[in-house]
């Protein structure tokens, strides 16, 4: 999601607010499940928050969609967990299940009239998923989530979440003249140097999180780069160079 100007000032205007309201009612504050571009449009304005200890978490390590917490415990002299269940979603006669991807999972959510913000990641294996979403609509997704296509399903709550969470990743060696964040991404993705450039001009493109606009940046070894449409990759450096002078660097994609 690109988010205009004006949409990324309202959505500043509301993160501000959230964070002053929790300091000054000395109370924890959680924002709603953000995507990267809003978390973006909070990292601009972050250090002018710290006065509230922002908190960023989506439910686990590697999760894209997170909720900003305001409040700290040696503030507050409590810990307050972050509002996120994790639903358990699978078929309830796994033989007879349609392939379910996560398409289907997440427009079934929405089908049942849940506002895409209380809605974390959904992640996906086989035909089960691990769902994070708030706290205030779990019971309501387990009561009335009960069939996906055709397949008839079931929902729980869950905490044995590192099996369905885990990534899958494809490493690769690629070969880049330089690496510059818009040649790698050509290559990984197999696009023109063009193309690859109008991703970064349409707020497509993410760096740890944050938005990267400037096509030219060079890459460090661990980075986690989203490219909306397309996937996410973790860039692990420059291994040698070919016989031609091209760049070798390892990749990790996620599959």
């Amino acid at each position: 999601m690109f988010i205009m100007n004006s949409d990324k000032l309202n959505e500043q205007r509301r993160i501000k607010e959230l964070a002053d309201r929790s300091y000054n009612n000395g109370q924890y504050l959680f924002s709603d499940f953000l995507s990267l571009a809003q978390q973006s449009a909070f990292h601009e304005i972050e250090n002018e928050l710290r006065f509230a200890t922002p908190y960023l978490y989506g439910g686990c390590d590697i999760c894209e969609r997170k909720m900003i917490r305001f409040g700290n415990k040696d503030e507050l002299g409590y810990e307050q967990d972050f509002p996120i269940i994790a639903l358990l979603i699978e078929p309830v006669a796994a033989k007879f299940s349609d392939n379910l991807n996560h398409r289907d999972f997440l427009g079934a959510l929405m089908n049942l009239g849940i506002k895409r913000e209380m809605l974390g990641d959904i992640f996906v294996k086989g035909n089960k998923a691990c769902v994070f979403c708030k706290d205030t609509i779990a019971e309501y997704v387990i009561e009335n989530l009960t069939r996906i296509k055709h397949t008839t399903v079931k929902v729980s709550k869950t905490s044995d979440i590192d099996d369905i969470t885990a990534p899958i990743l494809e490493e690769k060696t690629i070969q880049v003249s330089s690496v510059r964040v818009d040649s790698v991404v050509s290559r990984v993705y197999n696009l023109s140097r063009n193309n690859a450039i109008i991703l970064f001009q349409t707020g497509l493109v993410y760096i740890n999180g944050r938005e990267c606009t400037e096509n030219a940046k060079s890459l460090k070894s661990q980075d986690i780069v989203s490219v909306r449409g397309y996937g996410k990759f973790e860039y692990w450096g420059e291994q040698n160079l070919s016989k031609k002078g091209k760049i070798n660097c390892k990749v990790k994609i996620y599959k």
